[in-house]
């Protein structure tokens, strides 16, 4: 019986043959769910969409984008942002 973790249809099963000759069943990863802008909720291009424990073993350049806020706000959101701040000053 499977633990009860992997008793959801939800999950990949793949058939992976042993080098002993038994058919066994691996249960793949669920995609976690894409970064998001914290101001308007959109999609983050450029943050890879895995497991923390995965993204940890990247480089620093590949896991968030090189840019003030990057990685935290999108693009036009971050323009908005720095906008609103000089016209303040």
């Amino acid at each position: 019986m499977p633990q009860p973790r992997y008793r959801t249809r939800s999950r990949k099963r793949v058939k992976i043959k042993t080098p002993g000759g038994r058919l066994v069943t691996h249960y793949k990863r669920e995609k976690v769910k894409p970064a998001k802008c914290s101001k308007c909720g959109k999609p983050l291009s450029g943050i890879p969409r895995d497991v923390p424990s995965e993204i940890r073993k990247l480089n620093r350049t590949r896991r968030r984008i090189s840019r003030m806020l990057g990685g935290q706000l999108c693009p036009q959101c971050l323009k908005m942002t720095i906008k609103q701040a000089v016209r303040a000053v």
